[in-house]
């Protein structure tokens, strides 16, 4: 879908809204009634392979893109949902549906909305964890964008997916990470080789706040030197309350670009609020 003008930007309002509102609300609301309560929400949500179900909604803004200082949104759908496949062994399904706004960047005005490529991962992990809790699997990336020249990549790709985690005391630190490659799709399109690796350092506070860090870090292996890398420095703060009967998570963090490539965005916003569906005692 192409946009111009007025009409792009109320799509970008429309993206932000609900977040923005999340995070106020988030300010007044109560938290979790039992401090143990809180404190074992906290460690589920910041834990990639927990066994909770939750329906994360991501705003990445990535601002001052081209000559033009555009502005790029990504909102991605993420749910989380783990399957016990045995006694010992849970499955978690990560799948992330990115709804992106490009906009042009040789003009001040104009872009392309619509779904990106589909992003399923599913991670093997054990029902059971000690010290350290950890998950391996196969990660995909489907050609599903509705503009593939500009939203999408036009290649199936597929690779390995691992994470590992611990969480001392009040702390959760962990990496994930995967590398994908293109196996099928035109040949007229690039071939695809490209790696994702999310960091986190996590600190838990009183009454369901904590400080988190959790850049996204990627490299385009086939891209030219100078141009591989998107290397985000910063960090956030976040809150797991209730509205209602609801548990939720929201968070905000900056990121400002160390290493990217020419013409791309020097720093972005990240806006986020999941919903929580933790299993009943």
């Amino acid at each position: 879908m192409v946009l111009t003008g007025q009409r792009s930007h109320n799509f970008v309002v429309l993206l932000l809204l609900p977040v923005s509102v999340a995070l106020s609300l988030s300010l007044f609301a109560q938290p979790q009634r039992e401090a143990g309560d809180t404190d074992s929400l906290q460690k589920a949500v910041q834990n990639p392979v927990a066994s909770l179900i939750s329906f994360p909604v991501q705003n990445n803004s990535n601002f001052g893109i081209g000559t033009n200082n555009r502005t790029q949104n990504v909102l991605n759908l993420q749910p989380v949902i783990p399957v016990g496949i045995s006694e010992n062994w849970n499955l978690i399904i990560r799948w992330i549906t990115p709804v992106i706004w490009q906009p042009a960047p040789t003009t001040k005005d104009g872009g392309v909305f619509g779904f990106g490529d589909m992003n399923p991962t599913f991670f093997f992990s054990p029902a059971k964890p000690r010290h350290l809790v950890w998950g391996v699997g196969p990660a995909f990336v489907l050609p599903s964008a509705t503009n593939q020249q500009i939203l999408g990549q036009g290649k199936l790709s597929i690779g390995p997916s691992v994470v590992a985690l611990a969480q001392p005391g009040h702390w959760t630190i962990g990496a994930l990470v995967n590398n994908v490659w293109s196996v099928a799709g035109p040949s007229k399109r690039p071939d695809v080789n490209q790696m994702t690796l999310q960091y986190f350092i996590n600190y838990n506070l009183n009454e369901g706040w904590y400080l988190t860090v959790s850049p996204i870090i990627t490299a385009n292996w086939n891209a030219t030197t100078g141009n591989q890398w998107v290397v985000p420095v910063g960090g956030g703060v976040g809150r797991v309350f209730r509205l209602g009967f609801q548990p939720l998570n929201a968070s905000v963090a900056f990121f400002g670009n160390a290493a990217r490539p020419a013409n791309s965005s020097p720093w972005g916003m990240r806006l986020q609020i999941a919903f929580l569906f933790p299993k009943k005692s």
